[in-house]
């Protein structure tokens, strides 16, 4: 894959939109998790599309809703905000209770592009590493951060990665199984 400018403008472009914006967890920056959610889809994916929404993925849902997705889409163009639209559970503030919505993102997922799919797998996978960290060192504690709680974030793992796991079946998908398996293991220790 060959980035061009456009890469570059959008690492600005999602760097400036999460500034001040940290982690559920430890002050990281929020950067942070764009990186490596780019870097994921950089390593197992084929588009400079696939890695600019990569950069973008919460931009929409985080960073302003419809105003954020006509930016989007005037700086990046129509695939890179339909992949970012894919990753997108809501652009409503404050946002709709959690159950129904991630229901509703669930169902999308089993229809949805490779593309959308393998960004919202490296979502996914980032996520669930950073959570078996924190479960790891934190234990309970860290269900308190999620507004599933640890049934419904388990659940939501879990189902997330089986829908991704058969319809894009790749490396990046076993590991997220994985992880998802592991971070189950250490909920239920």
């Amino acid at each position: 894959m060959e980035l061009t400018d456009r890469f570059y403008e959008a690492l600005d472009f999602a760097a400036r939109a999460h500034r001040g914006q940290e982690r559920k967890s430890h002050g990281v920056p929020y950067v942070a998790h764009l990186l490596a959610v780019a870097s994921l889809v950089m390593e197992h994916g084929n588009t400079e599309d696939e890695a600019i929404a990569a950069l973008l993925h919460d931009a929409i849902e985080d960073r302003g809703g419809d105003g954020m997705r006509q930016e989007v889409r005037e700086r990046f163009g129509p695939t890179v905000v339909d992949i970012v639209d894919g990753c997108t559970d809501t652009d409503i503030t404050p946002k709709p209770p959690w159950r129904p919505r991630k229901e509703a993102f669930l169902a999308g997922l089993r229809t949805a592009s490779a593309s959308v799919m393998l960004v919202c797998a490296a979502d996914k996978l980032h996520n669930a590493r950073c959570l078996l960290a924190d479960v790891r060192t934190s234990g309970d504690a860290v269900w308190k951060r999620f507004g599933g709680r640890k049934e419904g974030s388990l659940w939501y793992y879990r189902t997330a990665a089986d829908i991704l796991a058969e319809r894009l079946p790749c490396e990046l998908t076993v590991e997220l199984c994985s992880v998802v398996e592991a971070v189950e293991a250490e909920a239920r220790a």
